[in-house]
């Protein structure tokens, strides 16, 4: 699934006149934050496992 240019700025637009240009960078902020928090809950969960495998192996 390759979006190009050109579908990336239709989602865009379509955004843009769905929300405004005012909560636009809110909107963005927020999901920024939303996928900084998941990343670093999966690689806790990833260090977690990979602690656990240590322990098994000795």
């Amino acid at each position: 699934m390759n979006l190009g240019f050109g579908e990336i700025m239709l989602i865009v637009f379509v955004a843009l006149l769905l929300f405004g240009p005012k909560k636009l960078p809110e909107l963005g902020k927020a999901a920024g934050k939303t996928l900084r928090e998941f990343k670093n809950a999966t690689k806790g969960l990833m260090d977690d496992d990979d602690a656990k495998s240590d322990k098994q192996i000795k």
